[in-house]
């Protein structure tokens, strides 16, 4: 029986090679492309696919937060996170929200395939990389801080469309909240992150990889 895989990145170059990767495995079948996280939930949802292959910087809805919401729902399906760090932050965010393995972009040609494998038989995959970066930072340090367990999962949806530009309606509509409602949740972040203005919090978002610079 193949292995059914859903990719979901917002890089048309990116996925297109993630799906040339894969079909190029007799015993693995790409049932679907997307190109954010709300997509990604939603075909998950509909196909519910053996393995979501997602990268962790997507707009609308980051990786994170579709994982978060695809382990929830459809614990069967397992999800391999992509990211172009190896942030040890980065992976225990996503370890935290249900990803079953963790690999970085720049590997993902000669380990992406073993992570399918591995993750698709049960077993957790962290990339070499990320298996030593955060080992080292483990052993130094412990555990990471992550600022953003300080804030509910719609209150980092909100983040999220702060950050890439959304106003106020538009996040509303997006999020089917009522204006005063996005108003609430973000006057909430200012006080739990203590944070007093829109650039900082963009600014924060950027850095614990919530969004990204294009």
């Amino acid at each position: 029986m193949r292995i059914r895989i859903l990719i979901a990145d917002d890089h048309g170059v990116v996925a297109e090679g993630l799906q040339y990767l894969v079909a190029a495995n007799a015993d693995f079948e790409v049932v679907g492309r997307v190109a954010d996280g709300r997509d990604a939930v939603r075909r998950a949802l509909e196909l519910e696919p053996d393995i979501v292959v997602m990268d962790m910087a997507m707009p609308l809805m980051n990786g994170i937060e579709a994982t978060r919401v695809i382990h929830d729902r459809i614990p069967g399906t397992r999800v391999i996170m992509l990211s172009m760090y190896s942030n040890p932050e980065y992976v225990y965010r996503a370890l935290e929200a249900g990803a079953s393995g963790f690999v970085v972009k720049r590997s993902a040609a000669r380990e992406l395939v073993n992570a399918i494998r591995a993750v698709h038989a049960g077993r957790r995959y962290l990339g070499t990389q990320v298996a030593e970066d955060v080992i080292e930072r483990f052993i130094g340090k412990g555990v990471p801080k992550d600022p953003l367990g300080l804030l509910s999962s719609r209150e980092r949806q909100v983040l999220q469309l702060l950050a890439e530009g959304k106003s106020v309606a538009e996040i509303a509509g997006i999020l089917s909240l009522s204006p005063k409602t996005v108003e609430t949740y973000r006057w909430r972040m200012f006080e739990k992150l203590d944070i007093h203005d829109l650039p900082s919090l963009v600014r924060f978002a950027i850095q614990h990889g919530v969004t990204q610079l294009e």
